[in-house]
């Protein structure tokens, strides 16, 4: 079972441990993710601001490969 990892930004989004730091989410929205090479992922380092981040995490969200990042909708 996957879990929340840890250094998201407490928020709307965050990625869980099905991440294969494959950086596709970084490519689509770098103002919002950030990766951590030493442990091998991707988290959310600032909540979206705007409209077009918010638009562009849930892009990210729907072509990420391990389906690893989450909405809780709050």
């Amino acid at each position: 079972m996957a879990y929340k990892i840890s250094q998201n930004l407490i928020g709307r989004f965050y990625v869980d441990s099905n991440c294969i730091n494959c950086l596709l989410c970084s490519e689509i929205a770098p103002e919002n993710f950030m990766a951590n090479h030493h442990k091998g992922y991707v988290y959310i380092y600032r909540q979206p601001e705007n409209d077009r981040e918010k638009t562009r995490i849930q892009e990210a969200m729907i072509l990420c490969p391990s389906s690893a990042i989450n909405d809780n909708g709050k």
